[in-house]
């Protein structure tokens, strides 16, 4: 193993230089770098996305709700291009003052209510349509430790695995060793859990089971980060189970592909109807 010289300054300053995927657009500051209004379509909810593990998490839900027969679930979903800065401009920052999407907006109340954080948004629509959030309290509260578990957990693999093992503009032994043994222990946190479950939070398919899938079961699928053989998630066979029956929902194909410009097709850079999918046979 290689030892780095480094040795923090006293105080630190900070340099663009140090590159990275997102060197571009990374800053230590807040607000907007430059004024753009958001766009607007005709639903009532709007959303504004990219479809990262973190976007797909609120389209998939928005799916499942019209999928369930909520019509006034229906929804505009407008691209926000991370790696060129969309997330700065000043229409998407009064929605989010943190520039991270997904971020939504529902015109249906007075005043309209902005929302962002991924979690967050989730908790309000199910709410709002009462669905696929559990009546029962005591399953309820079971709902709200994996959902929160998820919110906890994948900074871990997104912003500490992920970004050492594909971003970062060198390969660091330590860092990527250990966040891939924490991605390891909570794999098999998720594999004891769906052991006895059918889904994350017990026998009810509900929010948590569609915030925690864009982000491991699309790792124990091969579609997150090409890490699938370094990580030996054939090993999980109990995430790997309940990760395909989720890819199966016709709602959940729909939603994961909303706001695609990258990776394997098909992609849908802005949906605004069920229609847009039917090029698609979905």
């Amino acid at each position: 193993m290689s030892q780095s010289t480094y040795q923090p300054p006293k105080v630190w300053q900070w340099q663009q230089a140090n590159g990275g995927a997102f060197a571009n657009v990374n800053r230590p500051i807040a607000g907007a770098t430059h004024d753009k209004a958001l766009p607007k379509g005709e639903h009532a909810l709007q959303l504004y996305s990219l479809a990262t593990p973190n976007g797909v998490k609120v389209s998939i839900l928005l799916e499942e709700l019209l999928a369930a027969g909520f019509e006034q679930a229906d929804y505009d979903a407008w691209l926000v291009n991370i790696r060129e800065g969309d997330q700065f401009s000043s229409g998407f920052v009064d929605v989010n003052p943190n520039s991270k999407i997904p971020a939504l907006m529902d015109y249906s109340t007075t005043p309209p209510t902005r929302l962002f954080e991924s979690a967050s948004i989730m908790l309000y629509l199910a709410e709002k349509f009462q669905a696929f959030i559990p009546k029962d309290t005591a399953a309820r509260a079971q709902m709200f430790n994996w959902l929160f578990w998820q919110m906890g957990s994948t900074p871990f693999l997104g912003g500490g695995f992920g970004h050492f093992y594909v971003y970062a503009p060198e390969k660091i032994e330590y860092a990527i060793d250990r966040y891939a043994m924490e991605t390891k222990r909570q794999l098999d946190v998720l594999d004891k859990q769906l052991a006895n479950n059918q889904f994350i939070a017990g026998e009810e398919y509900t929010i948590a089971d569609m915030a925690i899938w864009p982000w491991y079961g699309a790792l124990v699928l091969g579609r997150l980060y090409d890490a699938a053989e370094f990580l030996s998630v054939d090993s999980y066979t109990h995430v790997r189970r309940w990760a395909k029956q989720i890819d199966a929902r016709p709602a959940v194909k729909r939603g994961y592909i909303v706001n695609r410009t990258f990776g394997p097709e098909p992609h849908l850079a802005e949906r605004h109807s069920q229609e847009d999918f039917k090029v698609f046979g979905l």
